[in-house]
Formats: C-alpha cells, sequence, structure tokens
C-alpha cells in the first residue's frame, strides 16, 4: 500500500470521528444519566433482595430502549420539533394535560430522589446534607442558567466519565461471574406482587419518560440533521449498553456481597454502607462517589427535560441556548422544581424510600401511555414521510405496551383484592 493510500485512509477514518464528535451527546448523555439516584437505588434493592434473578429483565428492557429512542430522534431530527410539541399539535392540549400532569408528578418525585441521592452520598463521605444540598442546588441551577447548550453539554459528558466508579465497586464484589452468566441464560419470573411491582419499577427506571422528551429535545436544539441520523443512532446505541453495563454492576455488587448474607436494603445509602464490612471500604467509597455524582447530574437534566416538555406541550419557548427574557417560563419552571425537589428532602421524617420507588412505579405504568403516542407519531405519513417506522419497530414497541400494561394490571387487581 503506497503512503498515499495510507493517508487517504487515515483521513477517512478521522473524518468519520469528527463527524461522530459533532454529534455526540444527546444519546449517551440521557442513558447514562438515566442511572440516576432512584435508578441506582432501585437496581441496589433489586441486587440486595433477589440477588442476580432480574438481571435478564434489565437485558431485555435495553431492546426496547434503543427502539423506544431510536424513534424521538427520528422524529427530533426529521421534523425539528419536541415530543410534547408534536403531542399537542396533533392531539390538541386536552390529551397532552393528560399526559402532562403525571409525568410532572412522577418527574418532581424523581428530582425529590436526586436531591435525596446528593444527601445520601454526601453523608456517607462525612457532609451534612443541609451543606450538601443547598450548594448542589445552586450549582446546578448555575449552570444551566449561565451556559450555552454545548457548554452544558460537555459537563455532562465529563459527568458520566465518573460513573466508571461502579465497575470497581463490582469487581471488589468477587462475584461468581458463571452465576452471574446463568441468570441471563435461564430467566426466572415469580407471580407475586412484590416481585412484579420490582419487576415494573426496574422497567420504568431503564426506560423512564423523561428521557425519551430529554432526548428529542437535545437533538432538536443541538440542530442536528437528516444525514446525521445514522451516527446519532450510534451515539444513542452506545450510550443504551453503557446504561445496561452500570446498571448490571450495581445489580451484582449488591447481589454478590448483600443477597447471599440476608441483608435487605431500602435505599442506595444503606446499601454502599452495608458493602463496606463485605466487600471492604474502598467498594464502599466508590459505590457512595458514583451515587453522589448520578445524582448531581441527573438533577441538573431532569428538571430540564420537565422544563422542556411542559414549554412544549403549552407552547411556550424553551432552550438552554434561549435567554432568560426569551423564554421566562421555561427558566422559571426550571427554578421551581430544583427549589421544591431540594427544599422538600431537607423536611425532617419525610420518608424518601417510599417517593423515590414510587416515582420510578409511576413512571413505569406511564410509559405505554407516552409509547402510545410515540408510535402514532411515528407511522404518520405527513408528519414523517419516508422516515416513519418499520414492521419490526412497531411490533416490539406494541409488545412492550403489553407486557406493562399486563403487569399493572395484575398490580392493581392484587392490591384491590387485598383491600376486599
Amino acid at each position: 500500500m503506497s503512503l498515499e493510500r495510507v493517508m487517504v485512509f487515515f483521513k477517512r477514518r478521522w473524518r468519520a470521528l469528527a463527524l461522530f464528535l459533532a454529534v455526540l451527546g444527546p444519546g449517551i448523555i440521557t442513558s447514562i444519566m438515566d442511572n440516576d439516584a432512584p435508578g441506582i437505588t432501585t437496581y441496589s434493592v433489586c441486587g440486595a433482595n433477589y440477588g442476580y434473578r432480574m438481571l435478564w429483565i434489565l437485558v431485555v428492557s435495553v431492546i426496547p430502549l434503543i427502539i423506544i429512542q431510536e424513534m424521538c430522534i427520528r422524529m427530533g431530527i426529521v421534523t425539528g420539533k419536541g415530543l410534547g410539541d408534536l403531542i399537542r399539535e396533533k392531539y390538541g392540549v386536552k390529551v397532552t394535560f393528560f399526559v402532562l400532569l403525571p409525568l410532572l408528578v412522577a418527574n418532581l418525585g424523581t428530582t425529590m430522589a436526586e436531591f435525596a441521592g446528593v444527601a445520601a452520598s454526601c453523608q456517607i463521605l462525612g457532609i451534612s446534607k443541609y451543606i450538601a444540598v443547598p450548594v448542589t442546588a445552586f450549582l446546578v441551577w448555575w449552570l444551566v442558567l449561565k451556559a450555552s447548550y454545548k457548554q452544558v453539554e460537555r459537563v455532562f459528558l465529563f459527568g458520566c466519565v465518573v460513573y466508571f466508579s461502579y465497575f470497581a465497586s463490582v469487581i471488589m464484589a468477587r462475584p461468581d461471574w458463571g452465576e452471574v452468566g446463568r441468570s441471563f441464560i435461564h430467566p426466572s419470573f415469580e407471580m407475586n406482587p412484590g416481585f412484579i411491582a420490582m419487576a415494573i419499577t426496574v422497567i420504568g427506571t431503564t426506560i423512564a419518560p423523561w428521557m425519551l422528551f430529554y432526548i428529542q429535545a437535545s437533538v432538536v436544539e443541538k440542530g442536528l440533521q437528516k444525514h446525521e441520523l445514522t451516527l446519532s443512532r450510534l451515539d444513542m446505541i452506545v450510550g443504551s449498553f453503557l446504561l445496561l453495563i452500570f446498571a448490571v454492576s450495581v445489580i451484582v455488587a449488591c447481589g454478590a456481597v448483600l443477597y447471599p448474607n440476608g441483608i435487605r436494603v431500602e435505599t442506595a445509602k444503606e446499601a454502599a454502607i452495608a458493602l463496606r464490612p463485605l466487600a471492604g471500604k474502598y467498594a464502599s467509597l466508590l459505590f457512595a462517589l458514583g451515587l453522589l455524582n448520578s445524582s448531581v447530574f441527573a438533577a441538573s437534566i431532569l428538571p430540564v427535560s420537565t422544563s422542556y416538555v411542559t414549554c412544549e406541550s403549552l407552547g411556550f419557548e424553551a432552550g438552554i441556548d434561549q435567554t432568560y427574557k426569551e423564554a421566562p417560563v421555561f427558566y422559571l419552571l426550571y427554578a421551581m422544581l430544583i427549589i421544591l425537589g431540594s427544599g422538600l428532602v431537607l423536611i425532617p421524617g419525610l420518608n424518601l424510600i417510599t417517593v423515590m420507588l414510587a416515582s420510578q412505579t409511576l413512571c413505569g405504568i406511564l410509559l405505554p401511555f407516552i409509547l402510545f403516542y410515540i408510535l402514532k407519531l411515528c407511522n404518520d405519513k405527513r408528519l414523517m414521510g419516508e422516515y416513519t417506522n418499520s414492521k419490526a419497530f412497531n411490533i416490539i414497541s406494541w409488545i412492550t405496551i403489553v407486557i406493562i400494561m399486563a403487569l399493572t394490571a395484575y398490580l392493581v387487581l392484587d392490591g384491590l383484592r387485598s383491600l376486599i
């Protein structure tokens, strides 16, 4: 091979890498930040209380996660509009309101959970929550208020690197990797309310409704075009697999150390503390640092996502690149969510575990309804043109809807039976 051909080869590779880096952000940030405080709590409780038995549910959930996020990316690039905006334009304000209201409730609960994660992780590190929570609230508010979209995106991408602390935690836990592998190959399922509620919560955590609105709004604000769709998909797929790896790491770490010893936990904080005498203080410290990182960055993203969808749905200007004068409702709502989310966490005696897990269960219940409208929009030829869904995408999406609704119906009926 001549020197000229070698130079051409590397030039093409560098050009491809440069193009990928240009679109990098929305997919990886959205997926990795989904491993937030309630997510880490859910996976910790799952591993401690059920061992490896739910790992297969996590893996199976990633398939619809990739497909659903791809639909949102495609809609955002093709239409140049966010999901809330499209639902309002296509189905009216009433439908949008009934989708928006439970989403706001779930997102407020999840925002509280993020600040609860900040409080819990800082307490492990010896910092009072009455200092850590207000300081974090101010920093995340200041970041979005003062920085541009590109600057915020760079900060979030840097935060993604800290998630690798969970890899170290799971290595220190020394799990039986053969048993971990068998749990993927031989799935187990229990027809009891506790197992089903946890399954719905795991699904609701992995495929969170807020992330679907956020990823579509991100590609719109980033200004991605149709010719960048393939690279945007790659960005999202990489993020989805990183989400899976980090989530599996948390479940395996707790399943390897806490489950065999019969130690049941209710929070990620309890999991981190319980790991200390069994897996070593460094495993506990790394687990706590991972929880702090995920809580801080998710506390930034979730209020942004909620502000996006609310403003889009109601027809107000929205966007990090907008000034306060251009998008006052967006910034006021963002500030209100941070103030409420951080302030309520500081109330003595508030049961944050219930808030945290209930918000994720509500996300799981809400998901089929949001997915229904995503499917309707993605199959609208007048809206999407040649970019409508394939049959395979539609089939997998409908299967996801049916499974979640069936599990939810069982849980509701069992609850009603216990009341009669």
